[in-house]
């Protein structure tokens, strides 16, 4: 589930392996191309760890956030 603190949309994600998890990120990205909206993510072996947050509105949580996150939602759901 997202949790929606300090200006920003945060979610944890776990997989069975780095492979998936990367599997994951992959798809991801190019969600996040197609919407010009980059995330702040980071992973370690099986877990990714994003961060959403608009930096041309000032750092804070917009529409183009929630957009991104239930694309990311959308594609979680694959793994799961």
């Amino acid at each position: 589930m997202w949790i929606e603190e300090n200006d920003t949309l945060r979610r944890d994600f776990k997989f069975s392996d780095f492979k998936e998890a990367w599997g994951f990120m992959t798809e991801v990205a190019f969600h996040a191309e197609t919407q010009n909206h980059h995330p702040n993510w980071s992973n370690v072996y099986n877990s990714v760890s994003i961060i959403l947050t608009t930096h041309d509105a000032g750092n804070t949580v917009t529409d183009k956030d929630r957009k991104l996150a239930s694309a990311i939602d959308e594609v979680y759901s694959k793994y799961q």
